[in-house]
């Protein structure tokens, strides 16, 4: 169901239909999504991971990351303190408020696009939309170049969103998303009924033996991925227990919250800690072109306590220390207040927060005037952010992806990283 104070447009959806997305998605792509594995079951403890919380529609940056109160724009929250002393941040968070010593916050985003669907494209992808090509989406990206080769799990996990394969482009699907859905594992685990675990072990070896023979002379890459398919699905059975969900206990289920978002911060932690390289976690709808104010009451409330949580338990269990989490969406709001009483698309002067892997904590980047309507110190675009990310994971966003002989760069190379941000 469309959210009615959103604008309409077809480039983002409601929770119901990420859901169905993600079930069509998941079941097109089977597990092409799988990275190549060796049958190792355990990762080096020091892998680098990313987690991606995504908050579709477009969250307000005056009522999260930089607050204006007392503003002709500033709406009626006030902004309170957080764990570091001069950083505030919008009343709506205050749980994540006490994890400020962990996050950095990007307040000078100017994307300089108004449109979801090209905005989003900027955010996942570090660049503007190219007619005729598709770069890598960040997912795609860093699955193909962070997830260890004995690592069985896919490589970009989707919680609460479809995928496609069109997210991976010239990486190959084995980079794509799988999409999660409804607190559930991936479809088809387990072995069909009456098929025990020998006469699988059988009937492999025999279709390895007729597809050996078959590749003979002709080597195609079609062929080569559809034979390592099955080897991935076979080394992620024995991994299958990572999707297991029921095993979250009843404390942690009360101390997220009950609710969706929250479970589904509970599954992205049990993830990174079985060492998935990349999860995404969607949050919708932020759209609020009318009763901004309510619908962020609502929205924030949802985000606040399993984000801020989740955070934590991942510092406490030294996660964080190589796991980047990025808190984004394609655009801000607009500082002016429309007759709905809500905020309208507005990419000018925004925010986003980082924290993890290769980031200093508690700090604070660019600045907005008083009113939030234009960034008036160290302006940053999509391009900058991705040399950041790559840079905080440790990976050079200055080497380029290579296809088909020519060179495709990571981010856009008239920009550089936010080097004030990076550990």
């Amino acid at each position: 169901m469309r959210c009615q104070y959103a604008c309409g447009s077809d480039a983002h959806f409601s929770r119901r239909g990420f859901l169905q997305t993600g079930a069509g998605a998941l079941g097109a792509l089977g597990f092409s999504g799988m990275t190549a594995v060796s049958g190792a079951e355990q990762l080096a403890s020091q892998q680098k991971q990313v987690v991606v919380f995504w908050l579709s529609g477009g969250v307000s940056q005056l009522e999260t990351w930089d607050p204006k109160p007392g503003t002709d724009t500033g709406g009626p929250f006030l902004s309170i303190p957080t764990s570091v002393p001069g950083i505030e941040i919008c009343e709506l968070l205050p749980h994540t408020a006490k994890q400020a010593h962990h996050l950095s916050l990007v307040r000078g985003v100017n994307t300089a696009e108004d449109d979801h669907g090209k905005g989003a494209y900027i955010m996942l992808h570090g660049h503007r939309q190219t007619p005729g090509f598709e770069y890598p989406q960040l997912g795609s990206a860093f699955a193909s170049l962070l997830t260890a080769p004995e690592n069985p799990l896919p490589g970009y996990i989707h919680v609460n969103g479809g995928g496609s394969p069109s997210e991976a482009s010239f990486l190959g699907p084995q980079f794509a998303p799988i999409g999660l859905a409804g607190g559930k594992p991936p479809a088809n685990l387990a072995l069909p009924d009456g098929i025990t675990v020998d006469n699988d072990r059988r009937r492999r070896e025999l279709r390895a033996k007729l597809s050996g023979r078959f590749a003979t002379g002709r080597r195609q890459s079609e062929t080569e991925a559809y034979n390592a398919s099955y080897d991935q699905a076979a080394s992620l059975l024995a991994r299958k227990d990572v999707f297991d969900f029921s095993k979250i206990t009843d404390a942690d289920r009360e101390r997220y919250g009950k609710h969706e978002f929250a479970q589904h911060c509970l599954m992205a932690r049990q993830l990174v800690e079985n060492g998935v390289t990349f999860t995404k976690v969607t949050h919708t709808n932020y759209d609020t072109h009318s009763e901004n104010f309510n619908f962020h009451i609502e929205q924030l409330g949802e985000f606040d306590r399993p984000f801020a949580a989740f955070i934590q338990d991942l510092a406490d269990r030294g996660r964080l220390a190589h796991t980047l989490v990025i808190v984004m969406c394609e655009f801000g709001r607009t500082p002016r207040i429309n007759h709905l009483v809500g905020r309208d698309h507005w990419s000018k002067a925004w925010s986003i927060a980082v924290a993890g892997c290769g980031i200093k904590g508690g700090t604070v980047v660019g600045k907005t005037n008083a009113n939030g309507t234009e960034v008036i110190d160290r302006e940053v675009n999509g391009g900058h952010l991705f040399h950041t990310y790559y840079r905080a994971v440790g990976l050079d966003p200055t080497k380029a992806f290579w296809h088909e002989g020519r060179p495709f760069n990571k981010a856009d190379p008239k920009t550089d990283s936010i080097h004030e941000i990076l550990a």
